[in-house]
């Protein structure tokens, strides 16, 4: 299932400022919704894109999830050349003398230039929906979900930025009786999630991605002291209920793939006992996503961030959890 991005009002002032009062209130856009997806959790399962996120990740797999506004994208591989929506701007704000086509301090996204492409180049990324609606598509696939065990996933971006929609979304879908998995960075504030949240999730995947702070400062924008703290309040709790708790670390060339990190991650995890935990495999085709949305990324033209990790690689890796007791197949 795939939704085309729709118009929607101009990026709020600090999107990215964590707890800010309006963000936990404000209606989020939504970047997609897929369905029949075999990899965001068990079975079959509908997966809901948000848009925002409180981290800032030099490798992020889908940089047009880290505004939590609306964002126009550019893909020049579908463009034909009309010029049709230069001629359209009403802001001049579309020239190919431009290094990313549209100048985006120019742009108000009102969206004329979208609706004027003949060709679809011109997308507007990200759209408002009705909980509604978001459930009432959902539940055509409960008997999917019902035979392989499935049920609807709600990743990111962050969709806890937004506890408020989140926690009604989470409370229809469990009045249809279907399984639900929020996907977390974890930097939240813990009180509003085990009051909005928790009564109404089965499993969480919780990404772990740097265990240093300082590193985690580097390469994701933020300390993760909060991080950390959360998952061990979690899993205290998981231990208790039978909450599915998993722990994951995408698996990033020099940054996150690292015989130290990964040590230190997986020495934290056998202090809590954990035995399960996931390495994600690193994606490199990421990086044209940039260009799309305008926005550079000094991290995309390094060689190793634009390779796949060699088989041998990810044995070595896992086997450094697989010694500490930990399961990461």
């Amino acid at each position: 299932m795939f939704i085309r991005f729709i118009l929607s009002n101009r990026p709020p002032p600090n999107h990215n400022l964590l707890f800010d009062d309006n963000m936990m209130q404000k209606t989020p856009l939504i970047l997609d919704i897929k369905g029949n997806s075999l990899d965001d959790g068990p079975g079959i399962r509908t997966v809901v894109f948000f848009k925002g996120c409180p981290l800032s990740c030099v490798w992020c797999h889908n940089p047009e999830s880290k505004k939590a506004g609306a964002e126009i994208s550019f893909d020049k591989t579908e463009c034909v050349g009309c010029d049709t929506c230069i001629q359209s701007c009403p802001e001049n704000a579309l020239d190919r003398k431009n290094p990313f086509f549209i100048d985006r301090a120019q742009c108000t996204l009102c969206g004329v230039c979208v609706e004027n492409c003949p060709s679809g180049a011109l997308s507007m990324v990200g759209k408002t929906m009705r909980i509604e609606d978001i459930v009432a598509m959902a539940a055509k696939d409960k008997p999917f979900y019902k035979n392989s065990n499935g049920g609807v996933t709600l990743s990111g971006g962050e969709p806890t930025l937004f506890m408020d929609f989140l926690s009604d979304l989470l409370k229809h879908l469990k009045d249809e009786g279907i399984h639900t998995l929020v996907e977390t960075c974890g930097l939240f504030e813990f009180q509003q999630f085990e009051k909005k949240i928790l009564p109404y999730i089965d499993t969480i995947y919780y990404d772990i991605k740097i265990h240093d702070p300082d590193a985690h400062k580097q390469f994701c924008g933020v300390k993760n002291d909060l991080i950390l703290k959360n998952f061990i309040k979690l899993n205290a709790i998981s231990a208790e209920n039978g909450l599915e708790l998993l722990a994951r670390t995408p698996l990033i060339p020099n940054i996150t793939a690292t015989d130290k990190n990964l040590n230190q991650i997986a020495g934290f995890l056998k202090t809590l006992k954990i035995r399960q935990a996931r390495l994600l495999a690193y994606n490199p085709l990421w990086h044209e996503k940039n260009e799309k949305i305008g926005t550079q990324n000094s991290f995309q033209n390094n060689k190793d961030m634009t390779t796949w990790i060699p088989k041998e690689k990810l044995e070595t890796y896992r086997s450094i959890f697989t010694e500490k007791g930990i399961h990461t197949g």
